[in-house]
């Protein structure tokens, strides 16, 4: 009944202009109302080992809210300043937890943890894995999950959950009244997850992956943050144009921050950062992406490492929506060869 309103909004408006790689950073950065954050009065809340890995539970303050608590994991016994990666806990309509959903801690994991890897991260803790390839490995919670969850009255994971997803757009609601947003805010706090994870003297050069809510948590990082050496995006990129029609309400308010689609395409600012390193991971059965909406986003990102083709690479995969193993250690590989160099 509505359906006109695309085309009226696209005739009056004109979104998805194509600006330069580095005025659409700074353009969205405003538009999203991006925080300056920083991770202040950094404790080590404890430590742990697990074999060939030494684990830290860390926590900070952004300035509001909870303390964040992260996971920081690194290889036992090694020596000098190692690469490090920023690993980024997906959606995963689970906000019971965060961190925990990509990375084990000292305590074995829940069920419903379980559950979450056996169906996006074929069964392993990533962040461990990737730790053991010889990389410093930040996991940070962020807003509304885990640590810096709203108490909302519920104490079971499952109610939990349901209860968060009905509170996500008052979240939102509140960032647009403040004039920032909700993509705005976790950047910010993903930003100084970053910057903390750089200042560390065992740390060289530093990177970020993520899948899904996390691949976009990593796009933004990679917009945003200069010092991004290289970022893997794994199943988080179609254009906007081809999701308008049975996808939009399948997604977080985090991937729709106001004003973005005035400035360009959500694959015109993953690639912003071009002819920066940038892995993108497509999976073609991925049910909250259409394919021609990958395929599109794949030339757009082409288009913008045209000076550097190199930089960009894509991975496409007949699989469902998930980061497997097998995508895994290609990002390992991949971010290895960046960041090792």
């Amino acid at each position: 009944m509505f359906a006109e309103l695309a085309g009226v909004a696209a005739a009056q408006l004109g979104p998805y202009p194509s600006l330069p790689g580095p005025e659409l950073r700074q353009a969205a950065r405003a538009a999203m109302g991006v925080l300056d954050l920083t991770a202040g009065d950094v404790r080590v809340e404890r430590s742990w080992t697990d074999g060939d890995l030494a684990g830290e539970e860390l926590s900070w303050s952004v300035g509001f809210g909870p303390r964040t608590r992260a996971f920081l994991l690194r290889p036992r016994d090694a020596a000098g300043p190692l690469p490090g990666v920023v690993a980024l806990h997906c959606h995963g309509g689970m906000k019971w937890v965060g961190k925990e959903k990509i990375a084990d801690g000292p305590a074995a994991p829940s069920p419903e943890v379980r559950q979450v890897r056996e169906l996006l991260y074929g069964g392993r803790a990533y962040a461990n894995e990737l730790a053991r390839r010889g990389f410093v490995v930040l996991a940070p919670d962020v807003l509304t999950w885990g640590s810096r969850r709203f108490p909302l009255g519920v104490d079971e994971p499952g109610p939990y959950d349901a209860a968060a997803r009905d509170h996500e757009h008052v979240v939102a609601k509140y960032c647009a009244a403040l004039g920032t947003s909700f993509a705005g805010v976790v950047a910010g706090e993903d930003l100084a997850a970053a910057a903390y994870l750089r200042s560390r003297p065992d740390v060289s050069a530093v990177g970020c992956v993520g899948l899904s809510g996390g691949g976009l948590r990593a796009a933004l990082l990679g917009a945003f943050d200069p010092g991004m050496r290289a970022v893997v995006v794994a199943a988080m990129v179609s254009s906007y144009r081809d999701m308008i029609d049975g996808y939009v309400e399948k997604h977080t308010w985090l991937l729709w921050p106001p004003g973005l689609p005035r400035l360009g395409d959500w694959p015109d600012l993953v690639a912003a950062r071009a002819p920066e390193p940038l892995m993108v991971q497509y999976a073609l059965r991925d049910r909250l992406f259409p394919e021609p909406g990958m395929r599109r986003a794949h030339t757009m990102i082409e288009e913008r490492y045209r000076e550097a083709p190199d930089a960009y690479e894509a991975v496409w995969a007949d699989v469902p929506h998930s980061f497997d193993v097998t995508r895994q250690e290609q990002a390992f590989d991949w971010l290895a060869q960046r960041l090792k160099a």
